[in-house]
């Protein structure tokens, strides 16, 4: 790899992560419920808490799937 694909690679990470960062603040602004659904298991015992998202990342996994098939898709005119 030259210098130039991993520069472009970056920058696409970048707006990626920027995107994704966006999507989450957006989410909490909007008051959904992600990481508080029902299936969403957190423990708390004394000062440790421990979350895991089990419904939350289902329902982002089958968001993500349809949204990157459709992506795919239209790229493959």
């Amino acid at each position: 790899m030259d210098t130039q694909q991993i520069a472009k690679f970056i920058m696409v990470a970048g707006v990626g992560v920027f995107v994704l960062g966006g999507a989450l603040w957006l989410f909490g602004r909007l008051g959904l419920p992600l990481g508080r659904l029902p299936g969403d298991f957190r423990l708390q015992v004394g000062g440790f808490t421990c979350v895991f998202p089990l419904a939350s990342s289902i329902i982002l996994s089958i968001l993500l799937t349809i949204g990157l098939n459709l992506l795919a898709r239209w790229l493959n005119k």
